[in-house]
């Protein structure tokens, strides 16, 4: 049951916080997430700062990787796309893909 297991992390682990709490809430409305698909539908922004990086020579690896698994997930729908697309939809209000 995912969302026993994101309250047991939320309440009692060290990475307990308001992300973990989103994700429970994210488990309570879909236990399995089987109504969204793991798309993760982008503004253009990451790509723009990715290019902006390679411009300045500056490392950028963390929002490079987001930037690829952003690309991935418009062709493979999987089961950590759906998490982060839950959580982008609890946090930010991102819309996400129904099936």
């Amino acid at each position: 049951n995912y969302e026993d297991v994101a309250k047991v992390w939320a309440n009692g682990s060290v990475i307990r916080g308001w992300l973990m709490d989103l994700t429970e809430k994210a488990f309570a409305e879909d236990p399995k997430l089987d109504g969204i698909k793991g798309v993760m539908n982008s503004s253009g922004e990451g790509k723009w700062t990715v290019e902006t990086a390679l411009e300045l020579q500056a490392a950028a690896p963390v929002i490079a990787m987001s930037l690829f698994m952003r690309y991935r997930s418009q062709e493979d729908d999987t089961f950590h796309g759906k998490v982060v697309s839950a959580l982008r939809n609890q946090f930010g209000g991102h819309e996400v893909v129904k099936k």
